[in-house]
């Protein structure tokens, strides 16, 4: 049973008790994604933790786990250009209040993982690291991760030459040289300076 004990009372005990986290706010391409989870306290699952401190197997395991034992969940994101419109801050934020308001089960309160939370119709709190210290945070981080990463593979074969299924649109040498190489595509944010100064110097 994990630790709840630095949460408000009225945030431990509550049962309808969403997780959020989000995935992809550093890469240069590719959207950003988001989940939201509420556990079941009948149906443990072992293991949680965050995303990124789990081998890709086990994330793929404990993905398919919690989808099946979980009270509700949702993966929600914004696009490309809604990043490049709004910023990405604002474009997390839109993409958090759409995982909450996709749960088809509404959360009576909402731990956000980070320092920030989206405007939400309940009570929101934040919680630094939350991914490792509230386990329903750490299923939506493992949700939007094994998510996004899908996609990004999916995306590698669309626009071969960057790598994209290796480094997930992060900014590696590996992909600021291909950006260099091969241009610009339609999945990369332009509001991103790497991108931006390909299209400066175009």
């Amino acid at each position: 049973m994990a630790d709840l004990s630095f949460l408000p009372p009225d945030y431990a005990g509550e049962l309808l008790l969403a997780g959020v986290d989000e995935v992809g706010r550093g890469p240069l391409c590719g959207a950003v994604v988001t989940a939201a989870v509420i556990l079941d306290p009948a149906k443990p699952i072992e293991g949680l933790r965050d995303s990124k401190k789990l081998s890709e197997k086990r994330r793929d395991t404990l993905y398919d786990e919690i989808r099946d034992k979980a009270l509700a969940w949702c993966v929600a994101r914004a696009e490309v250009a809604e990043i490049d419109q709004l910023n990405i801050l604002h474009a997390t934020m839109l993409a958090m209040q759409r995982a909450v308001t996709g749960l088809t089960l509404a959360p009576k309160r909402v731990l956000i993982d980070g320092n920030r939370c989206p405007q939400l119709p309940m009570p929101a709190m934040a919680v630094v690291k939350g991914d490792s210290r509230v386990p329903a945070i750490a299923a939506a981080s493992i949700l939007a991760k094994v998510s996004r990463d899908r996609e990004m593979v999916a995306l590698d074969a669309q626009y071969p030459g960057y790598g994209i299924a290796g480094h997930k649109g992060y900014p590696t040498a590996e992909h600021l040289a291909a950006l260099e190489r091969l241009g610009v595509t339609p999945i990369h944010r332009r509001s991103f300076g790497p991108v931006r100064r390909q299209l400066e110097n175009r």
